[in-house]
């Protein structure tokens, strides 16, 4: 499956880069799309009719408030178009595609880039079943795919598409802690990171039960429970509520 990138931002190159092949991209400031083709040994075509009429699969990297305009250069030529744009519903994609041409919502996070991401697929009746279980099998190469009824795609969106900026903060608030108590900032951050990445190991190969992994590392009046207890006075739990609630319910403007 040739895959076709339309916008060649952040999120664009993070997949070019795990998916490791040669990519169509096409961007407004072609410089862009330019380090992505040169990067993966693909291609930046000059226009996104072409694109589309050159790949098995667009997918949609662009800005949300573009999917009308790019719709109309992209719909006559697309054999199947992948959605990763936020807050843009199957309707609207729909709306904007057409019923009759296959399409898809998917939202990646940026660690598909190391083939450790998650990417949530809104649930649809199937279309095309070839096509259906190639971006299946393409997106699943990225990292874990997780297929939810699209009702739940923004919460999905707002715990895992943000939360690489939420664990790197926490990461640099552990490193600076370590570091305050006189270890060196590169081995502080190393010890940081390597436990964490131990840690994420550690939970699936536990099915995700947080309690098991913690009970397995805290005794009673020791010092993981001390660190655990100061964590919750500290209002750990209720930052990342709050985080979630900023994400999903942003302020009126």
């Amino acid at each position: 499956m040739r895959i076709g990138l339309v916008g060649s931002g952040k999120m664009a190159r993070a997949m070019a880069r795990g998916w490791g092949e040669p990519v169509l991209c096409t961007d407004p400031v072609p410089r862009f799309a330019q380090a992505i083709a040169e990067e993966t040994g693909g291609e930046a075509v000059a226009t996104n009719a072409e694109l589309a009429e050159r790949a098995d699969l667009v997918v949609l990297c662009h800005k949300p408030a573009q999917l009308a305009a790019v719709a109309e250069e992209v719909r006559p030529h697309a054999k199947g178009v992948a959605s990763i744009l936020g807050g843009v519903p199957l309707a609207a994609i729909h709306e904007a595609y057409g019923t009759e041409l296959p399409t898809y919502r998917l939202l990646p996070s940026t660690p598909v880039e190391v083939r450790q991401g998650v990417v949530i697929l809104a649930a649809q009746p199937p279309r095309d079943a070839a096509l259906d279980a190639a971006v299946r099998e393409r997106f699943a190469a990225l990292g874990a795919l997780v297929e939810l009824d699209e009702s739940l795609v923004d919460v999905a969106m707002g715990l895992m598409s943000n939360a690489p900026a939420y664990m790197a903060l926490v990461a640099e608030a552990q490193t600076d802690a370590g570091v305050r108590r006189g270890l060196p900032p590169a081995v502080a951050g190393e010890l940081v990171a390597q436990t964490m990445a131990g840690t994420a190991a550690l939970l699936a190969a536990r099915d995700y039960d947080t309690l098991a992994v913690r009970r397995e590392v805290t005794s009673p009046g020791g010092s993981t429970a001390r660190g655990l207890d100061a964590l919750e006075r500290g209002g750990l739990r209720a930052a990342f509520s709050a985080a979630i609630d900023a994400v999903l319910d942003p302020p009126a403007r």
